[in-house]
């Protein structure tokens, strides 16, 4: 019998402002580390889950669909309710489109939304030209005949970090990086999820925090300005002019830590009970 897939997922205990870091299609919770630090060292609860069937193999990805990545997502929400009085989900890439959907589902718990690089096509300039008749393809047991294999820029545009990222898919620790390839079926369950969120996007009311990259070379910008144009929420926003795809780990990191600082810090402020400016976040001490 194959070996169950480790559980990566994390939280970093903090105050009652909650956030839910989701990772992206084929990613893993490290790709949030980083944001998922700096935001632990200002005093907020951290949760970072692991999607179903992610960190393992090829195969265990194949065999999920949008409906396990959300129930995943679901009940890292649910758990960090228990925990939280203010809950700000989210993610990068479909990590995002799945922050969305929460918002959605449950717009009691979601106070806010933070969406890194959201991915509801993929329109960027390093796509493969067979991206855009795969549009065409509505069939799992068809889909999986077209594997989408790991771009070679990795969604990063500095070097050295996109070294140590196909270091790690070359080692086949997919824990750190995702696999090699995802499957055809895993994109065509995002674009279902897609379909899905968009169906909803009237009902999306929560302050909303979106911060793209000029150059992503997954989802172009006008995946962000298609969700400025359609959400009724009050929407922030923060254009990156020097990184790919993966924006939480590329080189304006400090830049999209900043934001997310700024954006937490006024919805934590807001949903207080009793709020007396100045609002601080402090960082937990030892004893």
């Amino acid at each position: 019998m194959p070996s169950p897939i480790k559980d990566h997922s994390y939280i970093l205990p903090g105050n009652d402002t909650g956030i839910l870091l989701l990772h992206g299609l084929n990613g893993t919770p490290f790709e949030m580390r980083a944001l998922a630090d700096a935001l632990y060292a200002r005093g907020y609860t951290v949760s970072v889950p692991q999607l179903a069937g992610h960190c393992g193999t090829f195969d265990d990805l194949r065999k999920t669909c949008w409906r396990d990545w959300a129930r995943s997502a679901e009940n890292a929400l649910l758990d960090l309710e228990k925990r939280c009085a203010t809950i700000i989900v989210g993610g990068l890439s479909a990590g995002a489109i799945l922050s969305l959907y929460l918002a959605s589902q449950h717009p009691l718990l979601v106070n806010a939304i933070a969406l890194y690089a959201p991915t509801l096509w993929l329109s960027g300039w390093a796509i493969p030209w067979y991206a855009r008749i795969f549009r065409l393809v509505h069939m799992r047991s068809f889909a999986n005949l077209i594997p989408f294999p790991d771009l070679p820029t990795h969604g990063i545009k500095d070097p050295e970090i996109r070294d140590k990222v196909q270091s790690a898919i070359l080692s086949g620790d997919s824990a750190i990086a995702g696999t090699a390839s995802t499957p055809g079926s895993s994109v065509l369950e995002h674009r279902r999820l897609v379909n899905s969120v968009l169906r909803r996007l009237n009902v999306i009311t929560q302050p909303t925090l979106i911060i793209h990259s000029r150059e992503d070379d997954y989802a172009g910008p006008d995946n962000a300005a298609y969700l400025i144009r359609h959400l009724r929420s009050e929407v922030e926003t923060l254009t990156l002019n020097d990184s790919y795809h993966i924006i939480t780990s590329d080189r304006q990191l400090p830049r999209v830590i900043e934001k997310s600082l700024e954006f937490f810090a006024r919805i934590s402020c807001e949903n207080a009970e009793a709020y007396q400016p100045p609002c601080i976040t402090r960082a937990p001490t030892a004893d």
